[in-house]
């Protein structure tokens, strides 16, 4: 019961330093639906091979210890999931037009994420549909490879590529170019979904870089810094982000470091924060208790 209240007082002390106002997303490509079925086998092939790479990546992480199944089912649960890290490899796919058909060409870089990212997506999600545990399953109990891995999937389970795709349409809208992001732009944005589920700050939502820069008084150098009732000297977590964004790389440290340490600081308050009005109302309520306890008591003389 402690840890739920705990878990609601700190869910309220983030609102308030994070107003509704700031949770506003630029606009997102859309998934164009129409182009699925032109690259739905591609993209299956590809899955496949990015969940026996991923399972053998966690397989060496964890060695000596034995991968679990729900190992090998959360990869497969996350990886067609734009929000996760394991479907960062639908960043690098780029959809070209060749002739009749479309292509699916990876690039080295990430790239942003526009209608053909979620067009990807979406093939990704088709593909898997309700059978990542089977594929997980799959991966858990037999021994397999990437050919036998793409023959279950893609042609006994979806069966994405039992079939040649149809040609593409002369009139169809060509799709936006691949545009690479900066290796700081992917880092923060892999940094920014770490965050998301951190102990310590529930609630907290993912923002872009553009999103955490365009806050109102975004580490601003000339902003005052409020003082809270026990001149703890803190400041609010978008003002610490701000100033390490903002400072130049000439600059001693590493700013993930500084990220980190601005995230871990500011837990570290509303925890803090959370206990006193914690102990407050148990104060209150106790003293309310042997009010109406004594209140009774008279009562009955």
């Amino acid at each position: 019961m402690k840890g739920v209240f705990w878990f609601l007082v700190v869910s309220v002390v983030i609102a308030t330093l994070i107003p509704l106002s700031h949770c506003s997303k630029k606009p997102v490509g859309i998934a164009r639906k129409e182009d699925i079925p032109y690259i739905k086998c591609q993209v299956c092939e590809i899955l496949a091979k990015q969940l026996y790479q991923q399972v053998q990546s966690k397989k060496a992480e964890i060695s000596p210890k034995k991968i679990s199944e729900y190992q090998i089912i959360e990869i497969a649960e996350n990886v067609c999931n734009l929000k996760k890290v394991e479907a960062d490899w639908i960043l690098r796919i780029d959809i070209v037009e060749k002739e009749d058909r479309l292509e699916l060409v990876e690039h080295d870089s990430e790239g942003q994420c526009n209608s053909e990212c979620k067009t990807i997506e979406r093939a990704c999600q088709d593909v898997m549909g309700y059978s990542d545990t089977d594929v997980a399953e799959y991966l858990y109990k037999s021994k397999h490879d990437i050919d036998s891995l793409f023959n279950y999937l893609c042609k006994d389970l979806s069966k994405s590529c039992n079939k040649k795709p149809p040609p593409v349409p002369k009139d169809r809208t060509p799709g936006e170019p691949f545009v690479a992001k900066s290796s700081k732009e992917a880092e923060m944005e892999k940094l920014l979904k770490s965050m998301e589920g951190m102990p310590g700050a529930p609630g907290m939502k993912m923002y872009s870089r553009d999103d955490l820069m365009n806050m109102k008084n975004f580490g601003g150098e000339n902003e005052d810094d409020d003082e809270d009732e026990d001149d703890d000297g803190d400041t609010g977590f978008p003002s610490k982000l701000g100033k390490v964004l903002r400072s130049k790389e000439n600059e001693k440290g590493d700013w993930k470091q500084k990220i980190r340490k601005g995230i871990v600081d500011t837990s570290t308050t509303l925890k803090k924060h959370a206990t006193k009005v914690s102990n407050r109302l148990q104060r209150w309520w106790k003293g309310k208790k042997t009010a109406s306890s004594k209140k009774s008591s008279k009562s009955e003389l």
